[in-house]
């Protein structure tokens, strides 16, 4: 019998309308996926259309040809927070109380003031901003003074930006651990993230060698316990940063998504012994989302569901594909920052005797329980298995 597999990919950013408590987070109205269509309307997604995701969407007319061998649902997250890292660590099954700390008006001097120290050298900015701003704000003083910009957002982040002639990325990513061992206690931040750009005022271009260092999760999650029953567990992505490589046995950072769903095709035609893959798509978030560009987000989908035949071809019935999404990153909603949204669930083998409608899940751990189920792990502590649901399939 063929060892069990299950892929978790993660649309990083595509959220599929306001959450019940989006009006605590300023996102009433936010609806990421809704709002791309709305702007680009011949936008289809065919293949999408097909494993459910048009039925997750109120009014949608878009619920034809659904696969029958597709479940879908959408999840609400029960974490505090809208931030990348919470958004991961609950799908793994961790969920926290209370958010990280954020911070609005810039990081406080007992912090600054020890970062500088350690590094030998002063910073520029401390307050929130988008990332491609504040380079072009700063870049040239920058460029000048060779300190290092620092800025944060609404999210949990304390983020680095440097020229990779002023400050090589090798010493920007040491700059980045220096914060992360600062940032700990009441001001552990979510994420450090180092952001090396190129080019001259003006013209300042961000590099792919962005990385991200995250908090150790702060309890067990489902990654630890696939890896602890000797499965393999990859990372494709910043997945290896988000849980600070805890519970991976193996990992690879990506530049965009193209890379990611090439590595993804590689592990399922290589991986023979089974375990998990787990897969986050960038682009929707960081190039369009957080720009407001709600066209680039539509190609972005447009090529992700382009691909998707190809991928699917890959699975067998010892196969668990499971496509959703960390928290919304809407394009069309004032502001930058990510946006707290529901977050669609389309579930795939070919097995399935469907369409299969799996409601509305109370948590995102309800997919670490699934996949723990799947591969026969230990039950994480938070989630419920949406297994059962699946007609035709076999745990």
């Amino acid at each position: 019998m063929a060892n069990k597999r299950a892929i978790l990919i993660v649309l990083d950013g595509v959220g599929i309308g306001a959450a019940p408590d989006a009006h605590l987070y300023g996102d009433s109205g936010a609806a990421t996926l809704q709002h791309v269509l709305a702007s680009v309307a011949d936008l289809t997604l065919p293949n999408l259309s097909r494993l459910g995701l048009f039925r997750l969407l109120n009014g949608s007319e878009q619920t034809n040809g659904i696969l029958h061998a597709a479940a879908f649902g959408k999840m609400i997250e029960r974490s505090a927070g809208k931030d990348t890292t919470t958004g991961h660590w609950e799908l793994a099954g961790l969920i926290l109380d209370k958010p990280f700390p954020t911070y609005p008006q810039g990081f406080p001097p007992e912090i600054i003031n020890e970062f500088t120290k350690r590094i030998g050298r002063g910073i520029l900015g401390n307050y929130p901003a988008s990332g491609t701003v504040i380079i072009e704000e700063l870049g040239e003083e920058h460029l000048r003074t060779g300190f290092p910009i620092v800025y944060t957002s609404a999210d949990s982040v304390f983020q680095i930006a440097a020229h990779e002639e002023i400050i090589p990325p090798e010493l920007l990513y040491e700059y980045c651990q220096i914060a992360r061992e600062i940032l700990q206690g009441p001001h552990a931040v979510g994420r450090v993230i180092a952001r090396p750009f190129i080019g001259q005022p003006g013209e300042f271009q961000r590099t792919p060698r962005r990385r991200d260092f995250s908090l150790a999760p702060t309890g067990p999650t489902v990654l630890d316990l696939i890896a602890g029953s000797g499965q393999q567990v990859h990372g494709v992505g910043k997945i290896n940063d988000i849980f600070a490589g805890r519970g991976l046995t193996s990992s690879v950072q990506t530049k965009d998504n193209a890379a990611g769903i090439r590595e993804t095709l590689t592990w399922l035609r290589q991986e023979k012994a089974g375990g998990l893959l787990f897969a986050n798509l960038v682009d929707f978030d960081t190039k369009y989302g957080h720009r407001n560009d709600p066209f680039g987000f539509a190609q972005a989908l447009s090529e992700f569901d382009a691909c998707l035949p190809e991928l699917l071809a890959e699975l067998s019935g010892d196969d668990l594909l499971i496509i959703t999404a960390d928290h919304g990153c809407d394009p069309g909603f004032p502001g930058t920052d990510h946006t707290r949204e529901l977050v669609p669930l389309l579930v795939y083998n070919p097995l399935i005797a469907g369409p299969i409608d799996l409601g509305v899940r109370q948590t995102f751990a309800d997919v670490a329980a699934s996949v723990a189920e799947w591969l026969n792990v230990a039950k994480p502590a938070n989630g419920m298995s949406f297994l059962d649901r699946l007609k035709g399939v076999k745990a």
